[in-house]
């Protein structure tokens, strides 16, 4: 009897994964520029135009769909060719491929224009895990993969991937643990140059549907894009992503609410762990504090306790020696101009000049956290070289799309900043398990 109970019980420690080494999932690289082997549309005909860009680091792997810093833009009119991707769809001799393309998204073929009018064509500023689409034998044949930063995607009216434009390939959330796969680079995918597992990214819907995405030129992230949902570029609008925007004060208001402040200011929001806390956790200090002054799609980490998922107060982070980065997309538009009284600068945190910081990123393997305000002083400088960006979970809250920033009195007496524990999901608490092979 005592050798049947220790038998069950090593079973039961070895199912709940005290056991053995936890489950990696396997995720298929997909490099810019190279074609797929099983495409829905002929990558030949210049459906999509990927772009060079180098991946940011991330604090936090979800992302939420409208987290400023997440998506870029370009100056050319176009990176996908919506138009040609209607024209094939609704084509009478593709309509195999109309109903498995329509049956990914949870549409009709009857609503595959009314669809894709509603989406908008963007540039990967990160890593961005998927879950892809070939089509095989007649069928959408789904397979987890990482998207290179620069990939020409298209994203719906809620900031989530939809397509792949070179080859129309429909996508939809990553399905898996983030913080546990393993990339496989294969069939001409080579592991590109710069790529980090800190770097990589998940993608969860904003909170409600927007009306415009705020995107960062991969080219110049001095300049920030305003492009209205649905469009292509030809209605985009230019800000400067060098405008300050004060972190409001944000003591004692939920996660929710806080994430929600910060986006309708500009700026992102920044958590520790795999996952975010829940949104009625507590947010007890800011980094940098509140009156802090920084540029557009920066990043502010926040420290919560409690939560109905059993958050507990947070514990501090230690001294970083990664860099702010250049800024990203947000649900914000180019109204989030600088406070009108803004508060003057943290001394301790100051923000560059130069490219826009970020620390990513609206909604998403961390990356660094920025210095507490009252520790020991950066060992490194702001250079739009070497970002930093944060993820940021998705919020109950609504993502605010052409809100001015708040101008929230600065706080002169701000706790140092703790990481937040993770409270929702199934989360790896640990270190993350990122392995990449290549055949």
């Amino acid at each position: 009897m005592i050798r049947r109970i220790a038998v069950l019980l090593v079973c039961v420690l070895v199912v709940s994964g005290c056991g053995g080494s936890a489950h990696a999932f396997a995720v298929k690289a997909v490099a810019t520029g190279v074609p797929s082997l099983a495409p829905f549309f002929d990558e030949k005909q210049g459906l999509g135009q990927d772009s060079v860009v180098r991946s940011l680091p991330v604090q936090g792997t979800l992302q939420q769909g409208d987290t400023p810093g997440l998506y870029g833009g370009t100056k050319k009119p176009t990176v996908c060719d919506v138009a040609k991707l209607k024209r094939f769809l609704t084509d009478p001799a593709n309509r195999s491929k109309a109903v498995a393309w329509s049956g990914v998204l949870g549409i009709t073929t009857d609503q595959i224009p009314g669809y894709l009018d509603r989406l908008t064509p963007v540039l990967l500023r990160h890593d961005t895990l998927v879950q892809n689409h070939d089509y095989k034998k007649g069928k959408a044949t789904p397979y987890n993969s990482l998207l290179q930063a620069g990939i020409a995607i298209l994203v719906d009216e809620q900031g989530e991937p939809a397509a792949k434009c070179s080859c129309g390939n429909p996508l939809r959330p990553f399905k898996g643990d983030a913080s546990r796969i393993s990339v496989k680079f294969s069939d001409g995918n080579k592991k590109w140059s710069g790529y980090q597992a800190s770097s990589v990214v998940a993608v969860r819907p904003a909170a409600q549907k927007m009306e415009r995405l705020v995107l960062v030129d991969v080219g110049d992230p001095d300049r920030g894009i305003e492009r209205p949902i649905g469009t292509a570029g030809k209605h985009d609008t230019a800000f400067d992503t060098r405008q300050r925007h004060a972190v409001p004060d944000l003591t004692g208001a939920t996660f929710g609410q806080a994430r929600k402040r910060l986006v309708s200011s500009g700026l992102a929001v920044g958590y520790s762990g795999s996952a975010p806390p829940s949104d009625d956790s507590k947010v007890t200090a800011t980094d940098p504090p509140a009156g802090t002054e920084l540029r557009f799609g920066a990043y502010v980490r926040l420290s919560v306790a409690g939560g109905t998922s059993g958050g507990t107060p947070s514990t501090p982070p230690g001294p970083t020696t990664s860099e702010p980065t250049p800024s990203g997309p947000t649900t914000s538009g180019p109204t989030l101009s600088p406070p009108t009284s803004p508060a003057p600068p943290s001394t301790s945190t100051p923000p560059t000049s130069s490219a826009p910081p970020s620390s990513p990123p609206p909604s998403s393997p961390a990356s660094k956290p920025p210095p507490p305000p009252s520790s020991s002083p950066s060992r490194s400088s702001p250079t739009p070289d070497s970002p930093s960006v944060v993820t940021d979970p998705p919020s109950a809250s609504a993502p605010v799309t052409s809100s001015a920033p708040v101008t929230s009195a600065p706080v002169t007496t701000s706790a140092s900043v703790t990481s937040s524990t993770p409270v929702t999901g199934d989360p790896v608490t640990g270190t993350p398990t990122l392995t990449a092979t290549e055949t």
